[in-house]
């Protein structure tokens, strides 16, 4: 038999290697954001067109390399980092396995200019997939500078598979906000297309977070502090009232490098039990400083997960910190010794009910007995009997009208408008052919038996098919607002809110102007609460930012999909029987009926024979 296994060639292995490393354009951004950390710059220029796809080019003043350096940087395991697998436990640089560059250099057209300070010329070298096409000597200042170009052009299928470039700069964003975040005394400059986009100046952590999130950000941060034998923790939480559904701007580093814990965010969400509103996360930039030896980078591809040799006890800590940080600022309820206890209701009173006072009426009252007007001196007053002064009013009865006696006088009752509580809690009307089932489905007769419909996704349909209707058409009923609403967003999520504003508008948002960090919005539609529109809008640029160009959708049916999900009633609200027939007639008026938006069963049907075969 032949032999059938062999050696890949390099071209073919790199390729191969870049499908681990570069997976998008954000992930050559990565790389070469980290290897500029490491070379020491302290100013670093990221320069983007087209989403990456067309160029991504970081400029950094590092120390630069030398001529053979520069050339060994494009091999692949070539590294200065480690010399030996026990250095692979005592890590303190980003990069370490030396693949980066070569796998990069596989799917893209490279351009490198380096040099070292105390050199007077640099080195230039272009590549080609993974082929050297030149290497020349240059003059260029301190430092080094990356240019990638065409992005997998060797490789259509994976060029096929990127996003819109609006995705994929997100996507960048991203990944430069979290080498920002974890560098905050280092400068950053951010371009693309030839706009800026962020300019941070060196700073400290909490200055870096409001360059980059906007200066509304700064009231809502708790500072976390605690250091242990264990891990150091620094950084800040949200406050609970700006909880979001979304789980943006969630951030954990572990000695200056980006992690994705679930684990860690667990803790995290512990800590503020109780304090949250329903399905919702806080926001947080936490910082952990532990020995390097606790813990192994070196598992995953991109790494971002990391092991740690104790993470129970990293839980405990972190929780605690963030409770007591929490507690200490006043954010969580807490015991307050210097309170004045006479203020507070007796406990024998808690629980007692307030009632009504009683008027009471003394018909035997005397208003003259004992007044002292008979001694009175220079007057003279006879003293009348006790039971004489009634002979005052003798004749009055004549004069008032039978009818207007004091004995047919009413006093006037409250009016009882309504109940606190719902006494039938809208599970069945008057002759009702639908009811509730445990607040979460309608049951209604068919002629062929039972028809069961979720409430929740029979209203998404309802709305998903209203809102893109309102989208196509443009003719929907805004309510204007009497005071306009101004809400505080990120640069990026006014961006998103740019970026869809002529959709809203169809579906009946009026804005006024738009700033860096805020949003006036004049009048909002018609089945949105005021009070809700924030929260909308935050779950709004979440799920279009991951939805957007997925599966083939356009921008109007992404749009309504969000909203249609924001809106609709949950489980666990009570209809009443009006509320029931509408939505069941709604949802058979619509073109789809027996799926949601999101490609969910709406109801079933029960006939009378499955009915029937249960009593056999």
């Amino acid at each position: 038999m032949a032999d059938i296994i062999q050696l890949l060639p390099d071209h073919v292995a790199n390729q191969i290697a870049a499908g681990e490393v570069v997976q998008r354009p954000a992930s050559v951004v990565k790389e070469l954001l980290e290897n500029a950390i490491d070379a020491g710059a302290t100013t670093i220029k990221l320069i983007v067109k087209d989403g990456g796809k067309t160029l991504i080019k970081v400029v950094d003043d590092g120390k630069g390399m030398s001529v053979t350096d520069a050339r060994l940087s494009f091999e692949r395991h070539a590294t200065s980092k480690i010399n030996c697998a026990e250095d692979l436990f005592h890590l303190d640089t980003k990069g370490f396995r030396g693949e980066a560059l070569a796998s990069i250099a596989a799917i893209a057209h490279v351009d490198m200019h380096t040099c070292l300070e105390e050199e007077e010329v640099g080195t230039h070298i272009k590549i080609e997939g993974s082929k050297v096409l030149s290497q020349e000597v240059t003059v260029k200042p301190k430092g080094t500078s990356v240019s990638v170009k065409n992005l997998f052009f060797n490789i259509p299928a994976r060029r096929k598979f990127l996003k819109s470039n609006q995705v994929e700069l997100r996507h960048i964003t991203d990944e430069f906000h979290r080498v920002a975040l974890a560098h905050p005394t280092v400068q950053f400059y951010f371009y693309n297309n030839g706009g800026e986009l962020f300019n941070l100046p060196p700073s400290n952590f909490r200055k870096r977070i409001v360059h980059i999130f906007g200066f509304k950000t700064k009231e809502k941060l708790v500072p976390v502090t605690e250091e242990t034998k264990v891990v150091k923790v620094s950084g800040f939480v949200f406050k609970p009232e700006y909880a979001k559904k979304s789980r943006g701007q969630q951030f954990f580093f572990v000695n200056k490098r980006f992690i994705k814990s679930h684990y860690l965010h667990h803790a995290v969400m512990a800590s503020f039990e109780g304090l949250l509103r329903p399905d919702t996360s806080p926001g947080y930039f936490l910082y952990l400083d532990v020995e390097p030896s606790s813990i192994d980078i070196n598992i995953h591809p991109t790494k971002t997960e990391i092991k740690f040799d104790d993470e129970h006890t990293l839980y405990a800590i972190l929780k605690s910190t963030i409770k007591h940080s929490l507690g200490q600022f006043n954010v969580s309820p807490v015991l307050d010794f210097d309170k004045d206890q006479n203020l507070d209701t007796p406990y024998m009173l808690l629980k007692k009910q307030a009632h009504q006072p009683g008027i009471t009426i003394d018909h035997g009252f005397n208003p003259f007995r004992e007044s002292g007007f008979e001694k009175s001196a220079g007057r003279s007053m006879l003293k009348p009997s006790s039971g004489d002064w009634e002979s005052m009013y003798v004749g009055l009865e004549s004069k008032v009208g039978m009818d207007e006696s004091f004995s047919t006088v009413h006093l006037e009752s409250d009016t009882i408008t309504g109940s606190i509580f719902e006494e039938t809690q809208g599970e069945v009307g008057p002759g009702a052919t639908t009811f509730q089932f445990r607040r979460k489905y309608i049951v209604s007769t068919i002629k062929s038996g039972m028809l069961i419909i979720h409430q929740g996704r029979a209203h998404q349909r309802v709305l998903y098919e209203k809102f893109l209707k309102s989208i196509t058409v443009k003719e929907t009923l805004s309510q204007q607002l009497l005071f306009p609403l101004k809400l505080n967003f990120s640069k990026e999520e006014i961006s998103v809110l740019e970026e869809i504003k002529g959709s809203l508008t169809s579906l009946g948002f009026s804005f006024g102007r738009f700033t860096e960090d805020e949003l006036q919005i004049n009048g909002i539609p018609q089945l949105v609460n005021e009070a809700e529109v924030g929260i909308v809008l935050d779950q709004l640029i979440s799920d279009y930012q991951m939805e957007v160009n997925r599966n083939g959708f356009t921008q109007s049916e992404v749009l309504s999909k969000v909203l249609c999900k924001s809106l609709a009633v949950k489980t666990g609200e009570i209809l009443n029987f009006e509320s029931q027939q509408a939505l069941v007639n709604a949802l058979f008026a619509c073109k789809e009926t027996k799926r949601s938006p999101f490609n969910k069963l709406v109801y079933i049907t029960i006939t009378g024979t499955e009915i029937d075969n249960k009593f056999i």
